[in-house]
């Protein structure tokens, strides 16, 4: 079927668009009781213009909430293990921005062992399995493993789209491959260590020679002949660091079978009341109370 004729399911990495919020937003903003909304503010906008702009008929936003709670952390317990918890004016915005839409009659996504990118992953998954493609609202790399056959990955704030073909032009390796890539490279943001001396460059090369980590392990002897700066001493490291690499590829992959609520992710009516008192609450300006009553069908 024809891409254009496929329909679509929006999946929205909330968190980064929270967190952005959160860092780029004025501290002018306070609710009824004196805390912080910037955050929520920001991404309220945010929002306001995916669904004013994209008009997703199906659509799901997925939050954080398993952040130290993964499935991850008990396979290696010093996963993210590099960020702080988040202050409690932080965490009580997410609380708002997660009720915002599901006034706006949006389905929200959380699960306290799976993170968003697995709910993300899981969502998409099931969505191909009934005809949809998926149209990923997220600058996030990891989740360009995701990607087949006519999905998008959608980094909104820079208004650029890519498909599975696009993963390579950015990444230097295939959609596929983004996990092996990361396990190998690791991953500063999740404190992921990779395979000490390889690098960004490397890893493409390995992988675009090998085609896999698990292929690449199994051929560990063919790395000094390849065309490769310090070749030899990198099948030392992989060789040393085997059994590292397969870990951080168990935490690079996303997962694919997290719990999630029935249906098609349909978008649900509105709550006009609850969108009110939310208003009332965190104290959206007139303009910005009008553009949700719409949005909301009300």
């Amino acid at each position: 079927m024809n891409a254009t004729a496929m329909p679509t399911l929006h999946l929205v990495d909330a968190s980064l668009y929270v967190f952005r919020a959160w860092h780029s937003m004025p501290d002018e903003f306070h609710d009824a009781d004196g805390w912080p909304t910037n955050a929520v503010h920001g991404f309220a906008r945010f929002l306001l213009d995916l669904l004013e702009r994209e008009r997703p008929q199906h659509v799901a936003v997925a939050f954080d909430e398993a952040l130290d709670s993964c499935f991850r952390n008990a396979l290696y317990p010093d996963y993210k293990a590099n960020r702080g918890p988040a202050p409690p004016e932080l965490r009580r915005q997410f609380a708002w921005c997660k009720a915002l839409c599901k006034a706006l009659g949006l389905v929200t996504l959380a699960h306290v062992e799976y993170e968003a990118d697995d709910l993300i992953g899981s969502a998409a998954r099931r969505a191909r399995g009934n005809g949809f493609r998926s149209v990923i609202v997220s600058a996030d790399k990891d989740l360009s493993q995701l990607l087949h056959g006519s999905d998008e990955q959608f980094d909104y704030a820079k208004a650029q789209r890519w498909g599975t073909a696009g993963v390579k032009a950015r990444h230097g390796v295939h959609a596929y491959q983004i996990a092996d890539y990361l396990a190998l490279t690791g991953d500063a943001v999740d404190n992921i260590p990779g395979v000490s001396g390889i690098g960004p460059k490397s890893a493409a090369i390995l992988l675009a020679h090998f085609g896999t980590l698990d292929a690449l392990l199994a051929r560990i002897d063919e790395v000094p002949f390849l065309r490769l700066r310090g070749a030899a001493q990198l099948a030392v490291k992989l060789r040393e660091q085997h059994q590292q690499a397969r870990l951080w590829r168990q935490l690079t992959t996303i997962a694919l079978d997290a719990p999630l609520p029935d249906g098609d992710f349909k978008r649900g009516a509105g709550d006009a009341d609850e969108l009110a008192a939310l208003a009332d609450w965190v104290k959206f300006g007139p303009m910005t109370r009008k553009r949700l009553t719409d949005a909301a069908g009300l």
